[in-house]
């Protein structure tokens, strides 16, 4: 076999990059700060579209409840850590954008043709008695959308919904219509309009996703239980006229999806395709967050299995299981207990402990002392804590006295449940790395804090 010298520039720039992050990782169901806000994420029901080398994440703003804000848009090289770059459409003073309105499962596709990015998304009113698609385009994937109108497709109605564009360019509408079934609709040539009916589902299935793998389409979606969870199905077909195969779980039986509804499928690579779901926290839905896992697909079969956190190489478009952890106790003596943070009771935190009292106005801190780590690079650290507040909490966390770093902990059920919050750092090799938590400044109280979880390599 031969190389050329292009190949293999590229596949060491692959190789040192794995390296230079060293452990990059995804983790489910915790909070994931963006680094340009210092907040929790704030795109559920999102979709993923990739420009060049960035990929460009489109979600709902649900920091002050369900009712409509604004879509949001989060940009990142490595699909781990993810910056805010702008709203797409934000709240109006009345229409489909008022105030009281409803505004789900943004996706955006390009359509080459037009040099337009389309935005579709649902449209409803409070009582979801509208059930319609809402478009809205723009010439810049992450900049200002200018809304174009809803409508329901073909006459039917239309709640959650998903979109799809073939290796043609045909861009096709996935929509739940309550009283006919799952449908997919063939939209027109410049995606602004639904031309024809392609299938249609007996069942009443809602947030469907399509993933296409070597001629096989996979068709995902929910069951209707409102916010819970439940066991998600897939289908799969040769054609997307069908016929289309009975539907399957394709996760574990009984673990509703891992507590999580499906929202968008992300083929990455040949190789690796990522699950994203939404787990819902009806009660409080800033705090939902987000359950990513590699999906496993094999002709037409797919599964899906936990991990916690699990490694992600972008560029390479691969996975891995996750290496072992150093688990650093945050009451441990070994530590640094500044101003007048200090030992709490937790009943779920390991050792039934906590240091709590960060931040606040004698600016209480703790800092991990002899934090080790088998390389030098960026890795991925989870802490964990509580925060029986309606709100997230926020902390400033340092490593080795370098820049502060910002991160979000969004509530944990009460004070005694324990989250977990990830973030990416730059660690050296050795055991003599310091991972500062502290208050932002301002007087206010961060999470009470279980441990740090630190990769091995």
């Amino acid at each position: 076999m031969r190389f050329t010298t292009a190949a293999l520039t590229a596949t060491a720039a692959a190789l040192v990059l794995g390296l230079a992050n060293a452990s990059l990782q995804v983790v489910s169901g915790g909070s994931w700060t963006s680094p340009t806000t210092g907040l929790h994420i704030q795109a559920h029901g999102a979709g993923v579209i990739k420009v060049g080398s960035t990929y460009y994440m489109v979600g709902e703003n649900k920091i002050d409840g369900g009712s409509f804000q604004s879509i949001r848009c989060y940009s990142s090289s490595n699909l781990v850590e993810w910056s805010f770059v702008g709203s797409l459409l934000t709240l109006q003073s009345s229409g489909d954008l008022g105030p009281s309105r409803v505004v789900e499962r943004p996706k955006v596709i390009y359509n080459s043709a037009t040099s337009q990015y389309v935005l579709y998304m649902h449209i409803d009113s409070s009582n979801y008695g509208e059930a319609k698609v809402g478009v809205a385009t723009s010439s810049s994937v992450c900049g200002a959308y200018t809304y174009r109108g809803s409508f329901r497709p073909l006459g039917f109605e239309s709640r959650d919904m998903g979109l799809f564009k073939d290796d043609d360019g045909t861009g096709y509408l996935l929509t739940e219509d309550r009283a006919n079934g799952l449908r997919i609709d063939q939209l027109t040539s410049d995606y602004l309009n639904v031309t024809s009916n392609v299938y249609k589902w007996a069942e009443k299935y809602e947030s469907p996703a399509i993933l296409k793998r070597d001629g096989v389409y996979f068709m995902f979606a929910s069951q209707l239980t409102g916010w819970n969870p439940n066991d998600n199905y897939y289908s799969t077909a040769t054609s997307l006229a069908g016929p289309w195969s009975a539907w399957a779980k394709f996760a574990t039986s009984g673990s509703n999806t891992y507590s999580s509804q499906t929202s968008y499928i992300l083929p990455v690579s040949n190789s690796l395709a990522i699950y994203m779901g939404d787990r819902w926290v009806s009660s409080n839905l800033m705090r939902s967050t987000y359950v990513w896992l590699p999906l496993t697909i094999s002709g037409t079969t797919a599964s899906l299995t936990w991990y916690y956190n699990w490694v992600l190489n972008a560029a390479a478009g691969t996975w891995s299981a996750p290496p072992a952890d150093n688990s650093y106790e945050a009451e441990s003596t070994a530590n640094t207990l500044g101003g007048t943070a200090r030992t709490v009771a937790c009943t779920d935190c390991s050792g039934a402990t906590a240091v709590g009292y960060i931040g606040g106005p004698d600016g209480g801190s703790v800092t991990f002392n002899g934090v080790a780590s088998s390389v030098t690079g960026r890795t991925t650290v989870r802490i964990r804590y509580t925060n029986g507040d309606g709100g997230q909490r926020v902390a400033d966390v340092v490593v080795n006295g370098g820049a502060a770093q910002r991160v979000a902990f969004v509530p944990s059920d009460s004070g005694q449940i324990t989250g977990v919050a990830s973030f990416t750092v730059s660690l050296n090799a050795g055991s003599a790395n310091t991972i500062l938590v502290r208050g932002v400044g301002d007087g206010s109280y961060g999470p009470d804090v279980d441990r740090v979880l630190v990769p091995t390599s």
